[in-house]
């Protein structure tokens, strides 16, 4: 398929960014890649729509009420090796998202590491949705993260399968971390290929996060997906998560979930998210189409 010159135009301004530098040295240096934080976004829409924030332990919550009052919530949890986040495209993304659902969002700015572990972001996660289900009715709540942030939101639903506790009507699995050891033996030919991440950084970054990467909070892969709510995935061919995400998605195959999965021909970790890039926009309409429905 054709790529838009969208796609080029975007592959180019990641690479002048220099991101796959930064995740190709150990230790990462989290310091830098948190240069690009945005804790509150100062855009029109954030300035003139009902926008509040509360705290849940550890993470700061910025609730978006939708312009219709509705009982449906969002609970994003946003990516960033859990080192560093939320960025710019996590709160356009938000906005694009709240025009054109029925639903409150819920964007998430949890405890990142090396500051917090792996611990103390899981006991975050949990409180959270046990306060969104004090609120809103569980088939009511949808879970959606990208990278680092699926990547909690599959830890968590593992658990609450685990403690027989109500479940979100769906997840909204944007390019996650599957497994933190990242031993697949395909991600070293993608590395060549992905334009943000490398092997390299991310472990750094993992390590700082948790010294167990086989823990099957920060490794998924490592726990059950029976009884798992409809799951949407959205990978990238050239990401180094792409290959463990495959065999995740195998096992939710295994277990007879409901899932649809959309493969991002050549694209790049995340690339729903994307500003500017044509292919991005297509896709992020589908995953507001799977909101809506």
């Amino acid at each position: 398929m054709n790529k838009s010159f969208t796609y080029y135009l975007t592959i180019l301004v990641i690479q002048l960014k220099g991101i796959k530098k930064i995740f190709s040295k150990s230790p990462i240096d989290y310091l830098k890649l948190r240069r690009i934080d945005v804790y509150s976004s100062t855009s029109r829409f954030y300035k003139t729509n009902q926008i509040s924030t509360f705290q849940i332990l550890k993470t700061a919550i910025t609730q978006i009420e939708n312009i219709k009052k509705t009982d449906k919530l969002l609970i994003y949890l946003h990516g960033g090796a859990f080192v560093s986040g939320p960025a710019q495209h996590h709160w356009d993304s938000m906005e694009i998202i709240s025009k054109k659902t029925n639903f409150n969002i819920w964007m998430c700015n949890y405890p990142k590491a090396p500051e917090n572990k792996i611990e103390e972001i899981s006991i975050n996660m949990d409180q959270i949705y046990q306060t969104a289900l004090s609120k809103y009715q569980s088939e009511n709540i949808i879970l959606m993260g990208d990278s680092a942030g699926g990547t909690l939101v599959i830890a968590l639903t593992q658990r609450l399968i685990l403690k027989k506790e109500k479940l979100p009507s769906k997840l909204i699995l944007i390019s996650p971390v599957i497994d933190a050891t990242f031993k697949n033996e395909d991600i070293m030919a993608i590395d060549k290929k992905d334009v943000m991440l490398s092997q390299i950084g991310v472990l750094s970054a993992i390590r700082m996060c948790s010294e167990h990467s086989n823990d099957v909070r920060i490794s998924p892969i490592n726990g059950k997906f029976n009884f798992f709510p409809k799951t949407y995935l959205y990978l990238a061919e050239h990401d180094i998560t792409f290959p463990d995400q495959l065999l995740f998605s195998k096992e939710l195959n295994l277990e007879k979930i409901d899932t649809q999965i959309n493969i991002g021909k050549e694209m790049p970790h995340i690339w729903p998210l994307l500003p500017v890039m044509k292919e991005a926009k297509i896709a992020l309409n589908q995953i507001i189409a799977n909101i809506n429905t």
